[in-house]
Parts: C-alpha cells; structure tokens; sequence
C-alpha cells in the first residue's frame, strides 16, 4: 500500500461517518462538510457568484461575510482518479446535470483528499486509485456557521459503486 493511501485511509478513519460504504445514503457535517462543499462550490455551474465567494471565504476561515442565506452546494456525480505508475497523474470529473467539468493537479488532488477526509472508500486496478460519490448535496447557513460552534454545514451523497 503506498504511503499516501495508507495516510488518506489514516485520516478517513479518523473521523466517524455513518453508512459510507456502499451506495447507502451517507451523511457529513461540521468542518468536512464545509470542506467538501468548498471544493466542489467554484466548480458548480449553478451556484452565483455571491454564493461562490461566499462558501470561498467561509473555507478560508473567515465567517464574518455579509452574505445570509443558506447556500447548497450540489453534484451528481463527481470521479477521481490518481496513479502510483503515472504519478503525474491527477483527475476529477465533477457532473452537474449534462455538464461535466474536468479538473486536473493540485485542483483534483483537494477533491480526492477530501473525499477521502469525508470517508469515500478508494477503489483501484492495476496502478490507479479511484474516489468516487453522486448525489452530493451541501446545505452551508452562513449564520450558524457564524456561532463558531460546529454547526452550518451539512452534506449528504451515496458513495459511488
């Protein structure tokens, strides 16, 4: 097992999640929900732009923004894919209804890793390692993520098979 596996399934351990395996319903909260939503949000082709820089300052630690309202932050199917043969190697398509949108690097390298924080089981073949989860939907309410009390951030998703 390559030492960077073993540490995202270090971390992936560390944190308890309900269902994860499977293609159960699976449900995150706290600090790797606001995670999960931060990277897919500036993905997504239906959030504004408001909503955008919203969930971006919320992830770089900055909770006093001036936008209110909950914020949800959806996919329906994201899939990434690393190597331990081509190391160079780092992908994810992110599907928003028919729209794909393909992110490569250290772009790609946060998805995996964080869904990897957020328990999705890696799966792999010959040399590649593969994340992969539909239905995501994160519900952000700026106000109590405000409280700084671990509350605001929601996501729900099925690990894909």
């Amino acid at each position: 097992m390559s030492a960077c596996r073993a540490g995202a399934i270090l971390v992936a351990g560390a944190f308890p999640v309900a269902g994860a395996s499977g293609a159960t319903p699976s449900k995150i909260s706290g600090s790797t929900a606001l995670a999960l939503a931060g990277v897919i949000a500036p993905l997504s082709p239906i959030l504004s732009g408001a909503e955008k820089k919203a969930v971006a300052m919320l992830f770089a630690v900055n909770a006093d923004i001036p936008y209110k309202k909950p914020i949800v932050v959806t996919a329906d199917r994201i899939v990434c894919r690393t190597s331990n043969v081509d190391i160079t190697l780092r992908n994810c398509e992110v599907s928003f209804g028919k729209k794909v949108k393909t992110v490569n690097g250290s772009t790609a390298n946060e998805i995996f890793a964080t869904e990897a924080l957020a328990g999705i089981p890696p799966d792999g073949a010959a040399g590649s390692n593969f994340e992969s989860l539909s239905k995501l939907s994160c519900t952000i309410d700026p106000n109590a993520v405000r409280q700084k009390d671990g509350s605001g951030a929601d996501c729900t998703f099925q690990s894909a098979d």
